[in-house]
This record gives structure tokens, sequence and C-alpha cells, in this order.
């Protein structure tokens, strides 16, 4: 039986999955520098352990309203490689790591998550009666906007 492993996390209302073998960590949000003029979704830069790491806001990006977190200690970067890029997104919380069977994942419909296009979707996995958007890293940002991350770390 095939299955995916994934990193969910918390989007305002919504809860997301990504490939966990995209993963490079999980880190405390820690000092943001902003970038002057950057698109709106992208944060700032920080940096971890020596390297510069675009940070960008997925609730931006997405257009989805921010859950209003008790806690804030709870918000997480998530460290992942996008085009051979380390980015980090940032989440709400990261809930948990799960294991999806394949007949567990259902095919993308035409708009979910309150304007988020198919085209960042791989599926929806249904678990435990929740529903879980699993996104496709690799189609999150357009070309231009993987540029902008790129140039952000120069």
């Amino acid at each position: 039986m095939a299955e995916q492993q994934l990193v969910v996390f918390g989007l305002g209302k919504e809860e997301f999955g990504i490939d966990i073998s995209r993963v490079r960590e999980i880190v405390l949000i820690q000092n943001i520098t902003s970038i002057p003029q950057a698109v709106d979704f992208v944060e700032g830069i920080v940096n971890l352990r020596g390297q510069i790491v675009p940070i960008v806001d997925l609730c931006k990006r997405f257009r989805v309203a921010n859950a209003a977190v008790a806690d804030e200690s709870a918000r997480r970067i998530i460290v992942v490689n996008i085009a051979g890029q380390n980015i980090g997104i940032l989440v709400d919380g990261v809930s948990e790591i799960l294991r999806i069977p394949d007949e567990s994942m259902e095919p993308t419909p035409p708009l979910v998550a309150g304007g988020i296009g198919s085209d960042f979707i791989t599926g929806v996995a249904k678990v435990d009666g929740r529903l879980i958007i699993v996104l496709d890293l690799d189609r999150i940002f357009s070309s231009e906007e993987k540029e902008v991350l790129v140039q952000a770390v120069e």
C-alpha cells in the first residue's frame, strides 16, 4: 500500500500538508529582517546558522485570514527547498507528521480553501473527519516570484 508522509500545519482556519521529504527543518520564529519594497507576502529574511533564508507568509500569499493565534509561540518557520533554494514559510503552527495512504487522498477540487487555486494543490487528504489540503511546493510560486525570492538573499 503506497502512502505519503506529510508535515501538517495550520494557516488561518485551514490545515495544510507538505511532503516531509521537502522539509529541511522546522524552527522557532527568529528576528525577521524586513526587505524594503519586497512583495507583500515576503516577510523578510533570517540568518539561519550563517545562511540567509527568505521568509514567506503563506497566509498573505494565499490570501487566507490569519488565525487569532492565542499562543504566538506556536507559530513556526518551516524551511523547505524550492527549486534549489531554501525558503522559510511562516505558519500558524505545526501540528503533526502523518502517514496518508493513497486511498485517503482525493483529487483536487476546482477551488479550495478560500481562493487558493487548484494549481498549488496536489490533493486533499481525508483523515479522521478532517480535510488536509496537500500543497505542491513547486507550484506555489510563479517563476517571477521564485526569482524575487532568490534576489532577496543576494
